[in-house]
């Protein structure tokens, strides 16, 4: 038995919800296989290129120039995937607008982050090797401290306090790891659409 939560279990943080198997080994490799023959590019943020690669649909957040602005469509191979996000999440398919593919090579990892406010729900789904996803949030001069293990085929839902009040990284890997996150995005985001 893993350490994933279960969805009847209280989370280890507010917010946020996991469970495991969520796809198909079959499913999975298939992901993966798609995911390498996507046009991938190093993920940079201002002058720093990290060791990870990415591609977006959906929408588009642009760390050097701060821009957010719609990009390629959503693409068919990766719509039964996003039903089965929403499923999990309890949301509409059409409201996760954003995919995120990123591929972390042995070595890569992601620093402590929350992820834009342009985006509200964020839905995670974990393929290749097993991470930990690590949470932190201020209290007073020290952190408060979460972790959640991501195992293979595995997804997580942010929302609320975790999504809002807490950061969240993911250590450097010695194996390959991939992952594929859906977001919606923030009412105040599609009022100004």
């Amino acid at each position: 038995m893993n350490a994933m939560l279960d969805l009847f279990e209280t989370p280890v943080v507010s917010g946020l919800s996991s469970c495991s198997d969520i796809i198909s080994p079959a499913e999975e490799a298939e992901l993966i296989e798609r995911i390498d023959a996507d046009s991938l590019s190093p993920f940079r943020f201002q002058q720093w290129t990290g060791k990870r690669l990415t591609c977006s649909y959906g929408w588009s957040y642009d760390f050097e120039t701060g821009r957010f602005s719609p990009t390629k469509p959503i693409p068919d191979w990766l719509i039964s995937t996003q039903e089965k996000a929403a499923r999990f999440a309890g949301l509409d398919p059409t409201q996760l607008v954003q995919a995120l593919l990123i591929r972390y090579d042995p070595g890569a990892g992601i620093g402590w982050h929350k992820d834009r406010p342009v985006f509200e729900h964020v839905v995670g789904i974990s393929l290749g090797a097993a991470a930990t996803m690590r949470f932190r949030r201020r209290a007073g001069a020290k952190f408060a401290r979460a972790n959640v293990s991501l195992q293979p085929r595995s997804i997580y839902h942010l929302s609320g306090e975790v999504r809002h009040s807490w950061e969240h990284s993911i250590a450097e890997m010695d194996e390959a790891r991939w992952s594929i996150t859906f977001r919606t995005l923030a009412r105040s985001t599609q009022s100004h659409q």
